[in-house]
């Protein structure tokens, strides 16, 4: 194999169409349900809040979906996006085994979101849309809508969770300065929102509050849409652009990985990268691992219970069948705020339930240590959420390192922690507390939301 820090790829090399996992899963998922009759719904249902031919993408079983040239020329702007090899850190650790990381943070909001932000944008300008309402945790999928929104003529309303609006006034700046509104979550300009603070009026919120705000607004008005970060199949769909070009960088540095990893908030950046892989397996009977990494303190993939579960607080989306820890759960104020979600997505979960992925948890130190530890060695600042995937991957290592064997470790850096510095600073001081919810507690969350 070639041992080089940098893989690249070229424009022309870039691909041109998403992969749809859909059409390789053994056991589809369940479908939605009406959130009040129960009863299965179809893409219709979905009308109000999305445009049309995402909701063509969200139910599409074809395996490969082309890539708008609009979105592919600005997609230029930032991909194909480099794949490095870590040779820093593996010093630094030791490690006989090869550890890989796809960089998604050097786009215009610094993370991921960017590659489904654009496709989203795109499709709603298309259809006539004038405004747009979405959610954001710890910012980053709210500062690529708000460019995607303001390049597309679209006006941008953001309801941001409200711990991380305070712990992160960057990322409304970052959104201002891309000419969207922010508003904290719970807020009072909604229904579903004025319940929350009447209950709790210091609520530091959650991201299905903020879902929950956001719907509420967009079926109002007919020229209004909601735009979702993560967890959706059309989102997961757009994000496949990342594992699809690390296939590509792969096979060029004359590797295959035998673990694939990726941090898990909702499923969109860990889905990414992995599912192409998980392609491989299926279709062709690669031996690889894929590994989703979430917080001890919203633990939905390995604590939580597989049921039909809403993916808001209010109860105004479809039921769908999911890994949750109930939609009422309001999460612990970790500064990884995008991985501040009580429920995982209808792919993800399906394909965990029948054991092709797997999924661990993690403290919050421990990570932090890992973010450190990677950027005096790799020199990129990881934002709080990427220290999860790479905590895994130094698991990974060190694991390997102790059987005797050698592997070659690939996970995805999903942005950069420019705007998430004061998290570090509490790291720093021992100011960074650990959480990790205890089997009675779920099952307390979970009771909590029964439908």
């Amino acid at each position: 194999m070639k041992k080089t820090s940098k893989i690249l790829l070229s424009e022309k090399e870039m691909p041109r169409q998403w992969y749809n996992i859909m059409a390789d899963m053994p056991n589809k998922p369940m479908p939605p349900l009406h959130p009040a009759t129960r009863e299965p719904i179809g893409p219709e249902a979905l009308a109000a809040v999305f445009p049309m031919e995402l909701i063509k993408q969200e139910v599409s079983t074809e395996r490969y979906i082309d890539i708008p040239d609009e979105v592919i020329d600005l997609y230029k702007m930032y991909r194909p996006a480099p794949l490095f090899r870590a040779i820093n850190m593996e010093k630094a650790i030791g490690t006989k085994s090869r550890i890989y990381y796809k960089y998604e943070g050097g786009n215009y909001s610094g993370s991921h979101k960017a590659n489904t932000a654009i496709a989203q944008a795109y499709y709603n300008k298309q259809e006539g849309i004038k405004r747009i309402t979405t959610e954001t945790g710890a910012g980053q999928w709210g500062s690529a809508l708000s460019w995607a929104c303001h390049h597309f003529g679209i006006e941008l309303l953001v309801f941001m969770v409200k711990v991380s609006y305070h712990q992160k006034p960057g990322r409304k700046l970052l959104m201002n300065s891309y000419n969207a509104r922010v508003v904290p979550s719970p807020s009072t300009m909604t229904e579903s929102g004025r319940r929350i603070l009447e209950k709790d009026p210091d609520s530091p919120g959650s991201l299905g509050i903020a879902i929950s705000e956001a719907m509420e607004i967009a079926v109002q008005d007919p020229y209004t849409k909601y735009s979702l970060g993560s967890v959706l199949n059309h989102v997961i769909l757009h994000q496949t652009i990342i594992g699809q070009e690390a296939l590509l960088q792969m096979e060029k540095a004359d590797d295959y990985p035998d673990v694939v990893i990726g941090c898990f908030g909702g499923g969109s950046n860990f889905s990414g990268i992995a599912f192409p892989f998980l392609r491989e397996k299926l279709a062709n009977g690669k031996n690889i691992r894929l590994v989703a990494v979430e917080p001890a303190s919203c633990p939905k993939l390995t604590k939580g219970k597989f049921m039909y579960d809403f993916g808001d607080s209010a109860g105004m989306t479809p039921l769908l069948p999911m890994y949750t820890l109930g939609h009422n759960f309001i999460p612990e104020k970790i500064h990884a705020g995008g991985l501040r979600y009580h429920g995982a997505g209808v792919l993800v979960s399906q394909l965990l339930k029948d054991g092709f992925i797997e999924a661990k948890a993690k403290m919050q130190r421990e990570c932090f240590e890992g973010g450190v530890l990677f950027a005096r060695t790799e020199g990129i600042l990881p934002a709080p959420e990427s220290t999860y995937a790479i905590a895994g991957a130094l698991d990974e290592a060190r694991k390997a390192d102790i059987e005797g064997v050698s592997k070659t470790i690939l996970f995805n850096l999903s942005g950069h922690g420019h705007f998430d510095i004061s998290a570090y600073e509490k790291y720093f001081e021992g100011n960074l507390p650990d959480h990790e919810m205890t089997a009675t507690e779920v099952d307390a969350a979970i009771a909590n939301s029964e439908i």
